[in-house]
């Protein structure tokens, strides 16, 4: 590594740094006022709050490294700028190419950085925070329905594999912290979508290899598609009284359930994707593909988890034309308010091109690899404005 490349080095990294701090901390000061109203409720204490927002840190540092990478990038161009170092190096043979590439040396190890917290490191510390709210609390996992969470399954004839048989819905009321599922509702439906039975569990527990041990059961088998009244279980119950002997009920004290449902899908479908990682994105979305379910949602999430660490290199060389504007053309604090502008336009642009993508035609990868490629051009054409003049 040559002296300039580490002069590039260090200080664009010290100053990320410092932005990245500024940055998680009014993050972090956003999450604990947002965790004070349910501080002193249900067992929920200050140290619930707390180490509740301090696990959230890695989360934000993948979220706001673009924005951070900008600001620090800005700051020391403009201070190369402002004492006519960056000067002295174009004087020195520095072009324009080679700048670029010292600073896209240093948005190699901050991508890496952001995709290690993205993929291994925020997954499994966002279930490990809603543990720990939800023990704080004393509460359990829900879903936003009222009836509870929801998901499809498969039914095939060999359990896991053979040819297909129909399909489930698998109704949950509760998932506990420890994963049990409390009140399932199992509807099984065959191919021509008539209900088939209706299965009662008070709870259930995971046993690996995609077994479920239902406890206190209740099967209601109905042998006759004369009951089905659109799966509705209300009309249902009214047919039991007027014809019972078409329906089979069966009580077990524990019965085994094999299916494709299991804890990790039960989470990623009552977790919000963009705290997921690429590989659960991937499982759960082949799972909704299966399942003939929509899967625009998770497949936006998907490619933005692979592009959006992708966008350091953007905003840094976003970042650089700042290197040739003279003190004359602002100090340094406009710059770095200039750049705070340019982050956050591109966060807004970021999300609105997410919504857009739920609600229009264009493909996932599109919609995911649009922002950066409109601030590519930007940054493109600042380059090379700011070289002609």
């Amino acid at each position: 590594m040559s002296i300039l490349q580490r002069y590039f080095f260090v200080s664009i990294l010290q100053a990320v740094a410092f932005a990245l701090a500024a940055l998680l901390g009014l993050q972090a000061f956003m999450d604990l006022t947002g965790e004070l109203p349910a501080v002193g409720k249900n067992g929920y204490g200050m140290e619930h709050a707390a180490l509740y927002v301090l696990i959230m840190i890695p989360q934000h540092l993948t979220e706001v490294m673009p924005v951070a990478s900008l600001i620090g990038t800005i700051y020391t161009m403009a201070q190369f700028a402002s004492t006519s170092e960056f000067t002295i190096m174009r004087a020195s043979s520095l072009s324009t190419r080679m700048a670029a590439i010292m600073v896209g040396k240093v948005g190699v190890v901050l991508v890496v950085v952001a995709f290690i917290f993205g993929e291994l490191i925020t997954p499994r510390l966002a279930q490990l925070s809603e543990k720990i709210r939800l023990t704080g609390r004393g509460t359990t996992v829900s879903s936003e329905f009222r009836s509870g969470m929801w998901t499809k399954d498969i039914i095939k004839s060999g359990g896991m594999s053979g040819d297909t048989m129909g399909t489930r819905f698998f109704n949950v009321r509760e998932v506990r912290a420890d994963g049990q599922l409390v009140d399932v509702k199992l509807y099984d439906f065959d191919n021509s979508f008539r209900l088939r039975s209706l299965t009662l569990a008070k709870t259930a527990n995971f046993q690996g290899n995609n077994t479920w041990q239902l406890n206190d059961v209740t099967e209601n088998i109905f042998s006759n598609p004369a009951l089905l009244v659109d799966g509705a279980e209300a009309n249902v119950s009214n047919n039991f009284a007027q014809a019972s002997s078409l329906v089979e009920v069966k009580k077990y004290p524990a019965k085994e359930l094999i299916s494709e449902i299991t804890p990790k899908i039960l989470s990623v479908a009552g977790s919000d994707p963009e705290r997921m990682s690429a590989n659960e994105l991937a499982v759960y979305t082949r799972h909704l593909q299966e399942n003939k379910q929509g899967t625009e949602r998770f497949k936006i999430a998907f490619w933005k988890k692979l592009i959006d660490p992708l966008a350091i290199f953007v905003l840094m060389a976003l970042a650089l034309p700042f290197a040739y504007l003279h003190t004359r053309s602002g100090g340094v604090s406009l710059k770095i308010f200039i750049g705070i502008m340019i982050g956050v336009s591109f966060l807004l642009v970021n999300t609105l091109f997410s919504h857009i993508g739920l609600l229009s035609v264009l493909p996932a990868f599109v919609t995911a690899v649009m922002p950066s490629l409109l601030y590519l051009m930007l940054a493109i054409g600042a380059l090379y404005w700011v070289e002609r003049h």
